[in-house]
């Protein structure tokens, strides 16, 4: 298991910027291959696909709708995944959650990741 605790999260304007940090310990990081997801899911509404990165940082995936907006990025000397927001939205709107997966294929799917953070709420005021 991995544990991981997400930060970052606040109350910003539409057009702002947010970076969020996620920190991992406990099983190994990097050298077993965690791939990392960022999910988010507002009120009402279900678990959402945002962006994740292969545990070696080469590949990664984005949600159509914060494609050239948001970046996903990992130190493994830190232990951290971030994910950088630019150009925020009203619709961004939601509690940010980071995710790990130790399975050789990067997916999008919530239900292959198995170990998760508390989340943080990220809103975007118009």
């Amino acid at each position: 298991q991995v544990q991981l605790v997400e930060s970052g999260g606040g109350l910003v304007q539409a057009g702002g910027s947010l970076r969020l940090s996620c920190a991992a310990s406990g099983r190994t990081f990097s050298g077993v291959g965690a791939n990392m997801g960022w999910f988010r899911q507002a009120p009402g509404k279900e678990r959402e696909f945002v962006a994740a990165i292969r545990w070696s940082g080469g590949n990664t995936l984005y949600a159509d709708s914060v494609k050239g907006r948001f970046t996903i990025s990992r130190d493994n000397a830190k232990s951290t995944v971030y994910l950088q927001m630019n150009s925020l939205k009203p619709e961004d709107t939601a509690v940010y959650y980071c995710a790990a997966d130790f399975g050789l294929v990067l997916t999008t799917t919530a239900s292959r990741y198995k170990s998760w953070g508390q989340g943080t709420q990220v809103t975007v005021s118009s």
